[in-house]
């Protein structure tokens, strides 16, 4: 067992594969930090910069019915994302892709945000058979992307949406600050790694799930000019107070853990990733919260001490619904880890064409933490 190295800024240590640490001790995820800190910078530039970004899109939506697309969870990011865009006089089609693990908060949340502001819903469900199938497969692949099915559909159902629609910007509901940069031996995905791993553990053939190509990824920022925007980047925001904001204007409610209005979310990151990987994804939203002056180091090293919770009921539930049996899952849970590289993706194609990827961030092309996750 190799001795644990732990950031001297964060709490992110040597569990993550591919950190790396300065002279100082400070890890690779601050210095993205940093960067991502003079690209989106806060006070009066920062508002300067998404009054910028508000004007073009009102003016590239003049004439249609919505202006730009907003993914919507129900989760705290997401409300406020969509709060935010009405607050600034936009004109947001919430879309939202169902995947069957909703839990009855985020259902509850997603009514009573959008029946409050105003706006209008398209859901997307997932066939859920060819859903459950591809869940499945991750899970019998043995690598720690097992959410990479519904974060891809999320982005390809986002895009489809808004290429549809003729809309040219489709709002995230992210902020580095709050949840930092998901290490890419923890999370990652492109649709021929998705593809890979379904025609090695997949039953059936890939029909209805939006699994959008490379090619066509390509097609929709290069030639729809579609661009993806992270509002929560240039505003100031604090998980407390956003909390309290959320429930006294939208009688919002929180689900009791991040991203947990999932209920196959709250078990992947609470159950599985720790107990087979070794895996506490805490580690990178308090990090974040660190770095963003939110929580103290000492608090977050205090709250890490303490293993995952997690609800026996709701692993049960999970391994129930999938259609498995205890026996089955436990073959699944002893089979030895892996990861993206065991398998076939476009991360050594993404190696290859780094320069010209460096260039397209650079010129707004691509977004910068493309080159900034990928590349380092």
């Amino acid at each position: 067992m190799k001795e644990q190295k732990i950031c001297t800024r964060c709490v992110l240590d040597n569990t993550v594969p591919d950190i790396w640490y300065d002279e100082n001790g400070e890890c690779k995820y601050c210095k993205i930090h940093d960067e991502m800190e003079k690209k989106y910078p806060l006070g009066k530039i920062g508002k300067e910069m998404l009054n910028r970004i508000i004007e073009n899109i009102k003016r590239d939506g003049k004439g249609k019915r919505y202006d730009c697309i907003v993914g919507f969870s129900g989760g705290r990011d997401s409300t406020y994302t969509l709060l935010r865009a009405v607050k600034l006089g936009l004109r947001p089609l919430a879309v939202h892709f169902d995947n069957g693990w909703n839990s009855e908060t985020a259902v509850s949340n997603i009514k009573k945000t959008t029946d409050k502001l105003g706006v209008d819903l398209h859901t997307v469900v997932a066939d859920w058979e060819e859903f459950k199938s591809l869940q499945i497969a991750f899970l019998r692949a043995s690598v720690p992307d097992a959410e990479t099915p519904t974060d891809y559909a999320i982005y390809s159902v986002l895009f489809n949406e808004a290429a549809k629609e003729g809309i040219k910007y489709v709002l995230q509901g992210h902020s580095f600050r709050t949840e930092g940069t998901s290490p890419i031996g923890w999370t990652y995905m492109d649709g021929r790694y998705l593809r890979d791993i379904f025609q090695r553990y997949g039953a059936g053939k890939i029909k209805s799930f939006p699994l959008m190509s490379m090619s066509k990824l390509l097609y929709y920022i290069l030639l729809k000019r579609i661009k993806e925007v992270r509002l929560l980047e240039y505003v100031e925001y604090n998980q407390k107070k956003v909390d309290t904001a959320l429930k006294k204007e939208l009688d919002w409610t929180y689900y009791g853990g991040h991203h947990h209005e999932s209920v196959y979310t709250k078990f992947f990151q609470s159950y599985l990733l720790p107990k087979k990987f070794n895996i506490d994804k805490r580690k990178t939203e308090c990090s974040a919260l660190v770095r963003s002056g939110q929580l103290t180091r000492k608090e977050a090293l205090k709250k890490l001490k303490t293993p995952y919770p997690f609800d026996e009921s709701n692993v049960d539930y999970c391994i129930k619904k999938l259609g498995l049996s205890k026996k089955q899952f436990e073959e699944i849970n002893n089979t030895p880890a892996k990861s993206f590289h065991d398998y076939r993706t476009y991360y050594p194609l993404m190696q290859m064409c780094k320069v010209l990827i460096k260039i397209a961030c650079r010129l707004h092309i691509l977004p910068p933490i493309l080159r900034l996750k990928y590349l380092q």
